[in-house]
């Protein structure tokens, strides 16, 4: 029976995946394992599920139909251990969650070490990446978002809170350039800008009316790594819009000098985000409730 169980299981999360070792992957087997397991399914039900070619994969109509009743199987044996999981007070089992590369490494990842430590029967999974993940279609159980929620509609948020935003440079830049005092002054800089699939985030600053603008600068260095702007800066390559976090350091070691402060800037919101369902397993629950009440105090003003 339990045979039977684990090559559903796997069976469901090829169709999903879209290929063997993408679903290889997810498991944490190897492809090879997961085209047996697919060949014993196979034998036993006496029919192919999938069609395969050298450059893809399909089900075929008995793999459709088989397919579309062991979703529902599985979905039924989901909502029956996220019953039982949600009278437990111990997370336990495996937690895949995603979160921006470097805000991941510094402010999330340190916190769900330490609770993973707290926990032994704990297995936390992950992956740092700047692109917006398909929690569901990739696997994923929780990811920590910066910005707007364009997928709100699908998923469960919970605000960890606001990212505050500076406007920085090295002394050595400043000194040559001029520090700008205003919106206009901004016009005679070099800008470091964070870019990602060829559109580069907005600079938007307070000015003296209260009102809030873009401000007019050239800008001949894109990174999609916020680290690199930041190392940029510090050389002396011109202004960076970077998180309060990443240069509280810098700016108490001297290597930057704050121009604009969170004050004049807009912040962005931060969030852990999570497939709607109508349970929400000790270990996911668990994980929200260690990153609202730590990551809020590493934002900084």
């Amino acid at each position: 029976m339990n045979d039977r169980l684990n090559g559903i299981d796997t069976f469901v999360q090829a169709v999903d995946a879209g290929s063997f070792a993408l679903a290889a992957e997810r498991l944490g087997l190897t492809r090879s394992a997961v085209g047996k397991t697919i060949a014993r399914l196979e034998r036993r039900l006496g029919t192919r599920l999938f069609q395969r070619t050298t450059r893809q994969q399909s089900l075929t109509e008995d793999g459709q139909a088989y397919y579309e009743r062991c979703v529902r199987a599985l979905a039924e044996l989901d909502a029956a251990e996220a019953a039982f999981d949600s009278g437990r007070r111990e997370p336990v089992g495996r937690l895949r969650v995603s979160a921006p590369l470097l805000f991941g490494r510094q402010c999330v990842a340190p916190v769900l070490a330490t609770l993973a430590r707290r926990h032994p029967r704990l297995q936390v999974e992950m992956s740092f990446s700047d692109r917006v993940v398909d929690l569901v279609e990739e696997g994923f159980d929780l990811a920590v978002r910066i910005g707007p929620l364009r997928d709100s509609a699908t998923l469960a948020a919970r605000r960890l809170g606001s990212q505050a935003m500076g406007i920085c440079a090295a002394p050595s830049y400043l000194a040559e350039r001029g520090t700008p005092r205003g919106l206009a002054d901004f016009a005679t800089h070099a800008a470091i800008v964070y870019g990602l699939n060829g559109s580069s985030a907005q600079w938007r600053i307070r000015d003296t009316d209260g009102e809030l603008r873009e401000p007019l600068i050239g800008s001949r260095l894109r990174f999609d790594d916020v680290q690199a702007i930041a190392d940029a800066a510090i050389a002396g390559h011109g202004l960076a819009w970077l998180p309060c976090w990443l240069i509280a350091p810098r700016l108490r070691s001297g290597e930057l000098t704050l121009v604009t402060s969170s004050q004049h800037t807009v912040a962005s919101e931060v969030h852990a985000v999570w497939p709607q369902s109508r349970y929400l397993p000790t270990r996911t629950r668990a994980a929200i409730d260690a990153l609202v009440e730590q990551v809020p105090g590493m934002l900084g003003p």
